[in-house]
């Protein structure tokens, strides 16, 4: 069994698809994967510690704007898209998987050219370009959010799944957590969660408001490699429980060690989050492509599994006074609860079993793998 992936650009196409190729390879003794990417996004970034090979194509995103390199996308396309072609006659894949971002357009036109069975896994509330796009030239599309199949052609196959996320973000043991980040078991942990990069507006707001932590509460505070040695300066002559951190691998520790998550609304973290149980405040990136995180944020919210603050009013209320209210409450709880139920930590799992059956592999033979090697 041959599988292809193409996404990435971003972490937040390229995670889905490493998280549903591990389910397949779980699935499937037999299974054959590689990647299409590009030079430009973190997937080459990337390509020396991924499991599996990956093959650059010559693709970079629309312009929005008038310009020469807009003039010049439809040749990159076609140019793309032979690049792709060529893969296919060497690697003869038996379904080709694409999680988004603009390297996934190419692959997935080329894919229905020689009518390779298809599909698109959508992050977010609101879909992406090449899911809008392409969608109706596939077999079938996965969705983390009911209202984002509302977007796409009504032939469209949507199923609704989750975001597929890593196994191990389940397994963190609190009590190995706290020792590892060097807090104390009888405190609430306030998680700051900004992404590899930081969210530098959030760390700010988190620094102007350290005054309200008080005897109940900890930090534990992922700023970011871009900001970790200002924000570790600033802190040396406070007295609170702080541990900063500029990024950690071991997401399963940050999440165990966590009572309350203050983080932007990338679709992921709220993927995470939700299979952890964890409650949040989510402050969506106003400048995400068509402010979906904003989407991705107000359903959490309308299901009692979060809060929301605007960007724009960081400016004018304390971020810490509100966290610390927060996750001291009696509300914490039920947001918990509530995160807990929308969380869906088996969405790598149904996408790569839809997968298979796709790519001819007999459903029966799924089953039974599934008694001895699924949870």
């Amino acid at each position: 069994m041959k599988i292809l992936f193409a996404g990435g650009g971003t972490g937040g196409h390229l995670f889905p698809a490493i998280a549903i190729a591990r389910e397949l390879e779980r699935l499937c003794d037999d299974c054959h994967i590689e990647f299409v990417g590009t030079r430009y996004g973190i997937e080459w970034k990337m390509k020396d510690s991924l499991d599996w090979p990956l093959t650059p194509i010559a693709i970079r995103g629309l312009p929005r704007k008038i310009s020469p390199a807009l003039l010049a996308f439809p040749f990159r396309l076609m140019i793309a898209i032979m690049q792709t072609l060529r893969i296919f006659r060497r690697f003869r894949p038996d379904a080709v998987v694409g999680t988004g971002g603009y390297v996934a357009g190419p692959v997935i036109m080329a894919a229905a050219l020689k009518n390779i069975p298809r599909v698109l896994q959508e992050q977010n509330s609101y879909p992406g370009l090449v899911t809008r796009k392409l969608a109706s030239r596939t077999d079938m599309v996965f969705v983390a959010y009911r209202k984002a199949g509302d977007y796409l052609d009504s032939s469209v196959r949507v199923k609704v799944t989750g975001n597929p996320i890593r196994r191990s973000i389940l397994s963190g043991d609190r009590a190995k957590a706290i020792e590892k980040f060097g807090l104390r078991a009888d405190r609430k942990t306030i998680l700051i969660l900004g992404g590899s990069q930081g969210a530098r507006r959030i760390n700010e707001a988190v620094q102007s408001s350290l005054e309200y932590l008080n005897d109940e509460v900890q930090l534990l505070w992922q700023c970011g490699k871009r900001d970790y040695k200002e924000q570790a300066a600033r802190l040396s002559k406070k007295d609170f429980v702080i541990s900063l951190f500029p990024f950690s691998d071991d997401m399963d520790l940050v999440y165990a060690a966590a009572d309350l998550a203050v983080a932007r609304a990338g679709a992921l973290t709220i993927a995470e989050l939700t299979a952890c149980g964890l409650p949040s405040l989510l402050i969506p990136f106003p400048h995400a492509t068509a402010d979906h995180q904003t989407h991705n944020a107000a359903d959490i919210v309308a299901a009692g599994a979060a809060e929301m603050i605007a960007d724009a009013d960081l400016d004018n209320m304390n971020l810490l006074e509100q966290a610390v209210e927060l996750v001291t409450s009696d509300r914490r709880q039920a947001m918990a609860e509530a995160s807990r139920k929308l969380g869906r930590p088996e969405a790598a799992t149904e996408i790569a079993r839809e997968v298979l059956q796709l790519a001819g592999l007999k459903g029966e033979a799924i089953d039974l793998r599934q008694q001895d090697r699924i949870d």
